[in-house]
């Protein structure tokens, strides 16, 4: 099931161990983002880091771990779906997870964001949906 991982969910599974992390890892899932989603991590690598008490070097290589289990989609791939994307999504930030979902014709964004819930082009699942998803394929 190809689901596309929301910067915010991203930045959750980095922050603490937890929920997130395990559903990130979980192999029942093939999880990509937009390359825009790297730029946000950038920038706010201090503040990031801050919370996670981690030193630079344990900081680089848990946030290469965690885009191991994630594909990076090039702007390439995406940038014609961006201005249709415009109008159905309220944060600027979060266009290009909804044209890569769009343009990969991903089964879903998983996002707690409420404006991914106003818009009715891709589905948006929590992790409390990717939980059960999990467990089912497990007993399929």
């Amino acid at each position: 099931m190809k689901i596309v991982a929301d910067t915010n969910r991203i930045i959750a599974a980095l922050v603490k161990e937890s929920t997130t992390r395990s559903i990130l890892f979980d192999k029942n899932f093939e999880f990509i983002t937009s390359d825009y989603t790297i730029s946000e991590m950038h920038e706010h690598k201090d503040e990031l880091k801050a919370k996670t008490n981690l030193s630079d070097e344990e900081f680089d290589i848990l946030l290469t771990l965690i885009f191991e289990h994630i594909k990076i989609i090039p702007e390439s791939y995406y940038k014609d779906f961006m201005d249709e994307c415009k109008n159905d999504i309220s944060d600027p930030d979060d266009i290009p997870i909804l044209a890569v979902a769009i343009a990969a014709k991903a089964n879903g964004i998983w996002a707690h964001d409420l404006h991914f819930k106003k818009q009715k082009r891709v589905k948006v699942f929590t992790n409390m949906d990717l939980l059960k998803l999990s467990k089912k394929n497990e007993f399929d």
